[in-house]
């Protein structure tokens, strides 16, 4: 047994201030416990963490933000890396390639590369952790533009078991390049990632909200224009259950409401007038039906866009359900609005449709090990433990969901909007999980990462 002596001076254990920093997380309903904790600061400090827990046969997990705490495995005989490389983004103009270190949050990255006219392929929200998102194939805001954002990495820097660090690329260690880039987790603890931009010169975008009552005639609509929508345009459709809090707008809380988000991309300023016209494509006729309780669409930077879909800036408990659905069909889009928008009893207070499709749909060339969704749409419901509903009735409405829509549901699953540790998983075949294993079996023998594999990866937990 490990003795509070054996722990190097910069590691905290339970009770100490530095222990409750590192381990915070953005889920407040899935908080983790491991046997000790460190923020590191620099590469150097995240060799000695892991060769300390090495030494004393300790597991290493890492997180940054704690986003993606629901789907950890428990921790109690591990030490937990939270990564804080303090250098900034560094931007090649040129080439179009950002250096972001381990723990730099999305919203650092766009503002940066906005001063280039580039953007980034980020998600929904401006604090989550650069890294998590991308090992985890990330699904953006431009995702049908871009594909996933993990098609974006050009090399990692991680320390592996041994403490070493390494920076590997598609010519270094293609092999475990490629494993890294989706493809589970568990090869070590990345301290710096390299990442492909992509020219922006404007977006339209922004979020239109209805009640909930016009949903019936609104997502019809918005489902057709999905099947031929351009690869410019990134949508999702949300039935929503907003509660009475200051910061919410007060038309929007008297009721269930559904939400239109996304954008539309112009590249160059030759793109503007396209853009326009796409943009009056999706939302002209929508208005047309229904005119919005509130309307916030409009032309501005990329860097407008980590504001979209207003996810929370502070942390909250948050308990869900994920799953990728094929061509829904309008049956498909009833047997949603049967389980959001007719449940007047629903424990959800978000339901979304994520419109997939375009270059998400095809494999980039020289991907890796995730680098395509086989789907038409990510579903993904949450609600709120303690606020308004039970533990039991978020997870009771979550199996209702799923069972209505098992029709259409893939099997796979998008690995960033996995929603807790128990739900079902699979984002490789067969192939993909031997293939990441080999590199696992390589690169930490051990299993001193095992703890960091996300389940269905692998065969060796």
């Amino acid at each position: 047994m490990t003795t509070v002596n054996e722990y190097p001076a910069d590691t905290a254990r339970r009770g100490d201030p530095a222990y409750e920093a590192a381990i915070q997380v953005f889920n407040l309903f899935a908080p983790v416990a491991p046997a000790a904790a460190v923020t590191a600061h620099s590469v150097d400090e995240v060799r000695s963490a892991v060769r300390h827990a090495r030494r004393l046969g300790l597991g290493v997990r890492v997180h940054a933000t704690g986003h993606a705490s629901a789907t950890a495995r428990p921790m109690g005989d591990d030490l937990l890396i939270r990564t804080g490389l303090g250098a900034g983004v560094e931007i090649d103009a040129q080439r179009r390639v950002a250096r972001v270190p381990a723990g730099a949050r999305w919203g650092a990255v766009v503002e940066a590369a906005a001063r280039y006219g580039l953007a980034a392929p980020h998600g929904s929200s401006p604090t989550v952790g650069v890294v998590g998102y991308l090992l985890g194939g990330g699904l953006s805001m431009y995702a049908r533009h871009t594909g996933l954002a993990v098609n974006s990495l050009r090399a990692v820097e991680l320390v592996t078991a041994d403490g070493e660090l390494r920076r590997v690329d598609a010519a270094e260690d293609p092999e475990l390049f490629d494993a890294l880039r989706g493809g589970g987790g568990g090869f070590g603890v990345v301290t710096a990632v390299e990442i492909a931009l992509f020219p922006a010169a404007r977006v339209i975008t922004g979020a239109a909200f209805w009640p909930a009552s016009e949903a019936a005639r609104l997502l019809p609509v918005w489902r057709r224009w999905a099947e031929t929508a351009p690869g410019a345009a990134t949508t999702s459709i949300r039935v929503m259950n907003l509660p009475k809090l200051p910061e919410i707008p007060a038309v929007l809380t008297a009721g269930p409401v559904l939400c239109l988000d996304g954008l539309v991309l112009a590249t160059d300023e030759d793109g503007l007038a396209t853009m326009r016209q796409q943009a009056q494509d999706l939302l002209a006729p929508l208005r047309a039906l229904a005119e919005p309780l509130m309307d916030t669409w409009h032309e501005a930077g990329p860097t407008a866009v980590p504001e979209t879909h207003m996810d929370p800036p502070e942390p909250v408990p948050v308990l869900g359900d994920h799953m990728l659905l094929g061509d829904l069909g309008d049956e498909g889009i009833a047997a949603f609005l049967r389980v959001t928008v007719d449940r007047p009893d629903s424990a959800l207070v978000v339901a979304e449709l994520r419109q997939l499709g375009g270059a998400l749909a095809t494999p980039a060339p020289g991907c890796g090990a995730l680098g395509h969704l086989d789907a038409r749409y990510a579903y993904s419901g949450a609600g709120v433990p303690g606020g308004g509903a039970t533990e039991q009735e978020i997870r009771e409405h979550c199996a209702l969901v799923r069972e209505t829509l098992a029709p259409w549901d893939t099997g796979r699953t998008a690995p960033t909007f996995v929603a807790s540790l128990e739900q079902p998983q699979g984002h490789l075949d067969a192939e993909g999980v031997l293939a990441a294993d080999r590199v696992r079996l390589r690169v930490d023998p051990e299993g001193v990462f095992r703890g960091d594999i996300a389940p269905g990866s692998s065969l060796l937990v």
